[in-house]
């Protein structure tokens, strides 16, 4: 079978990017080889974030007599909050299936896909030529290799999602974005949880003064973090896993009845056939590609979580709007254009654009910094959600906004008005003086930078 373009995998760019192809009068066919949607839709952000809008829930009920109201005994019913989850991703499943169904010169064919040669691939014993193909093959949780890891039963970030019943003790190996959420989620769920990191301090990625901000939330809401474990070992226990800490302080080992594992993703690109294309890969199996998407294979472009540029959703998405641009509308549309933006799905949300306050120092730049505190924002103080801080970080010498760290309520949405700004060219000045709404969170950033200070 020959055809104009193949796409294999149906996450977060391939959908968009075969039906933009199809729409272009192109013969397309789209390969997956398990549900639609990729990780978004089946076992990251569409299902965690339902499940975290339950534990909200869970949460807030217990505080109402905060707010002057009676919600009497709170409880929480794990199967249900599956059952919730698993109807919201239907939906997007289902969704999804319909429109590229109805989607015209496209083609799904479900099967595990494999190169044979730079310009074909099998499939369900099929052969199939194109002389463009494109990779959205996504990734999965990494298994470590702690001593003992295959001696007991663990959890990683998709299998924890269908847990049935809640764990008397979950233990949280993993303090980055994804253990964070779930560790946060599961104490809201009424399990006893202790975060378990490798690093002096979580999400190491932030700024100290963030680190410092989301443990004292977590330890707050009667989370255990121990940092600083610097010889993690699993063993079987009567009452579930044993986890050998090794911490400068507290008890060596930990036991719990449920270890969940979250310490990064792999690739899916081991078992693509990749050699039998020529198809270059680093030492972690991330497909290499230039700005512009391209593998060292003319023709083969790779997309989302297997080309290293991006772990995201909406990095994804955007990979897929660069190459179509660039391959249908005649653009020159690079990666590198693209402003870095994410956000950390615990409660409150940390909203994040461009450089921290150290990685500003590091690029060379002279920083000043505004930064205020969400117990002097009226929308936080009013909603009783005064945990976090919003800090702002602007070049001494030329007035561009570098970055921003919002830690509080609404941060992840707030977080997108300073993004704007830059993606625009507008500097700190002019940002100062608009006039945004009261009563926001996003109405301080004006004042913060209205103040700004210089960083030593």
């Amino acid at each position: 079978m020959k055809v104009d373009a193949i796409v294999i995998g149906a996450g977060q760019a391939g959908p968009t990017v075969a039906a933009r192809l199809a729409g272009a009068g192109k013969r397309v066919v789209l390969i997956e080889r398990a549900a639609l949607g990729g990780t978004c839709v089946n076992t990251g952000c569409t299902p965690t974030k339902a499940m975290v809008a339950s534990a909200y829930a869970a949460h807030l009920a217990r505080r109402a007599a905060d707010f002057g109201v009676s919600a009497g005994p709170v409880g929480v019913d794990l199967a249900a909050v599956v059952a919730r989850k698993d109807r919201v991703v239907a939906r997007s499943r289902d969704g999804l299936e319909d429109w590229l169904g109805a989607t015209e010169g496209l083609t799904l064919k479900r099967g595990h896909a494999r190169f044979v040669a730079a310009d074909a691939v099998e499939v369900a014993g099929e052969r199939i030529e194109a002389p463009l193909i494109v990779l959205n093959v996504g990734g999965r949780p990494s298994m470590p290799d702690f001593p003992g890891v295959a001696d007991v039963a663990s959890l990683n970030s998709s299998t924890i999602l269908d847990l049935s019943t809640l764990p008397r003790h979950l233990v949280v190996v993993g303090g980055s974005y994804v253990g964070l959420e779930f560790a946060q989620m599961f104490r809201r769920f009424g399990a006893a949880v202790t975060i378990v990191e490798r690093a002096p301090r979580l999400v190491a990625r932030e700024d100290e003064a963030t680190s410092e901000a989301l443990a004292a939330i977590l330890r707050e809401e009667g989370i255990t973090v121990r940092t600083g474990a610097d010889c993690i070992a699993l063993a079987p226990h009567p009452d579930g896993v044993n986890v050998h800490v090794s911490c400068t302080e507290g008890a060596p080992e930990v036991v719990g009845s449920h270890v969940l594992l979250a310490v990064g993703r792999v690739p899916n690109t081991d078992d693509l056939g990749l050699p039998a294309a020529g198809v270059a890969t680093d030492a972690r199996g991330f497909i290499t590609v230039d700005d512009r998407l391209q593998t060292n294979v003319p023709g083969i472009y790779a997309l989302g979580d297997c080309n290293g540029r991006g772990a995201f959703t909406h990095t994804a998405y955007n990979d897929g709007e660069i190459l179509t641009d660039n391959l249908l509308s005649g653009d020159d549309r690079k990666v590198s254009d693209r402003i870095p933006a994410y956000a950390l799905y615990t409660d409150p949300p940390l909203g994040r654009v461009g450089l921290s306050v150290a990685e500003a120092k590091a690029a060379g730049h002279r920083v000043l910094v505004g930064e205020r505190p969400m117990t002097r924002v009226a929308r936080a103080v009013e909603k009783g959600e005064t945990a976090g801080f919003m800090k702002v970080v602007v070049d001494a010498d030329s007035g561009r906004i570098l970055g921003a760290a919002l830690l509080g309520v609404g941060a992840d949405e707030a977080v997108h008005a300073i993004l704007a700004a830059m993606a625009g060219g507008l500097d700190a000045r002019g940002l100062a003086r608009t006039v945004f709404i009261h009563p926001t969170v996003s109405e301080l950033i004006p004042t913060i930078l209205g103040e700004l200070k210089p960083v030593a």
